[in-house]
């Protein structure tokens, strides 16, 4: 706002030397330097001298030929000039040149002060209306990285920020829901892990007693040796369901992935897309193309749908090796199926059913930055939306394909 202000002075600073520069050759354009009335005043001498009468109809400085002599003659309010022709003296009443343009120095005054006039209406309606809402709004995003999240943005009367204000109070409800997702989540992995701790006490007591009793000798006979390997199998699976239990949990969808399904056209998709990778492809010289395709209404998430594709641009450009990417659309049994083709597959065969598991790298990912959750996250929402995606190795290509069902 400091810098908004000097500037406000200095642009005021600047117009106001203008206006009196302007003012300034105005006046020198108009001044009499060149004294024209002078020489329509010679000229009308002249005729007198010759014994004409003198005419200053056509005159466009002399206003009026006066002939005498004594203190009368001097007696007059306008500008003039005394000369002698013979023994008669004449005065030449004259106007100067400045007064006849006096009407422009006054349009340019004008002119001038209705623009000036105007810039500050306009910097301090900006200043008003829109640097001061946006000042209080710049220190939101430090407190919701700060954790303050219990007050929303009001938003001010004009509304020229509606669509931020309504952006950040909706993040800072999703973070809000985020939070509380995490806090309930871990309440229950912690109470499950507690939970089953407690129950593999007792299968794992047992089989210690029955090892340290089997090691002592304590257990001679056959039948007896026999039902004590018996309880500890059966203890044994006790402890393996109980870890199968854990597994089951950790793999558990830990993720809010909401989706509206809806109908929406395949080319609204596809034409994000193109628009957001076309000029990150150029400037990398990744030759980038997509088929030709018969536009059709497909269900699913519009946004949800752009979210998936763009996830699998980005792993085209990230794991494959820049010559080229390709998107193929074809259709089967009532889908579209859309393939985002790259090349320079370096993933081996043996890790392609990973892939899709939840923070799972390949082996082809030293070195690049990455969580692991793209593919997950893309086949969590194809799901969600009735769809599926599955990835293939062929011709040195890695292709990953979505299928959308169509409305």
């Amino acid at each position: 706002m400091k810098k908004y202000n000097l500037i406000f002075i200095i642009t005021l600073i600047v117009m106001g030397a203008v206006f009196m520069v302007s003012n300034i050759v105005l006046e020198d354009t108009n001044s009499d330097k060149g004294r024209p009335y002078r020489v329509e005043i010679e000229r009308l001498c002249l005729a007198i001298s010759q014994g004409d009468e003198p005419d200053i109809s056509d005159c466009k400085y002399v206003t009026n030929i006066e002939k005498g002599s004594g203190s009368e003659l001097y007696n007059t309010n306008s500008d003039y000039m005394i000369k002698t022709i013979g023994s008669v003296t004449y005065r030449f009443d004259y106007k100067a040149s400045a007064a006849s343009n006096s009407r422009s120095r006054l349009v340019l005054n004008i002119s001038l002060g209705v623009i000036t006039l105007a810039f500050i209406a306009v910097m301090l309606f900006v200043r008003a209306k829109l640097l001061k809402p946006f000042n209080r709004f710049s220190s939101v995003p430090y407190d919701l990285s700060k954790g303050k999240l219990t007050q929303p943005l009001e938003e001010n009367k004009s509304r020229y920020f509606g669509k931020f204000v309504w952006g950040v109070n909706m993040l800072r409800e999703n973070i809000i829901e985020q939070k509380q997702h995490e806090l309930e989540l871990l309440k229950e992995k912690q109470t499950l892990i507690l939970s089953i701790s407690h129950d593999i006490k007792t299968p794992l007591s047992a089989i210690k007693l029955y090892s340290k009793a089997m090691s002592r000798g304590l257990y001679t006979e056959k039948e007896k040796l026999a039902e004590v390997a018996e309880s500890i199998n059966k203890n044994a699976d006790d402890i393996e369901k109980f870890v199968t239990q854990l597994t089951r949990s950790a793999s558990e969808d830990f993720m809010q992935l909401e989706v509206n399904v809806t109908e929406f056209y395949l080319g609204s998709v596809l034409g994000e897309i193109q628009k957001h990778y076309f000029p990150v492809l150029s400037d990398r010289h990744t030759e980038f193309s997509v088929d030709e395709y018969i536009d059709c209404i497909i269900k699913g998430d519009p946004e949800r749908s752009v979210e998936v594709l763009k996830n699998l641009m980005d792993n085209a450009i990230k794991y494959g090796d820049g010559k080229y990417i390709h998107i193929g659309i074809t259709e089967e049994d009532g889908c579209k199926l859309v393939c985002v083709a790259n090349s320079g597959c370096s993933l081996p065969e043996s890790e392609m059913l990973n892939i899709f598991d939840s923070f799972w790298r390949g082996s082809n990912a030293s070195g690049k930055a990455g969580s692991g959750l793209g593919l997950y996250i893309c086949r969590q929402l194809m799901l969600k939306m009735d769809g599926e995606v599955f990835a293939e190795q062929k011709d040195g290509e890695m292709r990953i394909t979505s299928v959308f069902p169509k409305a």
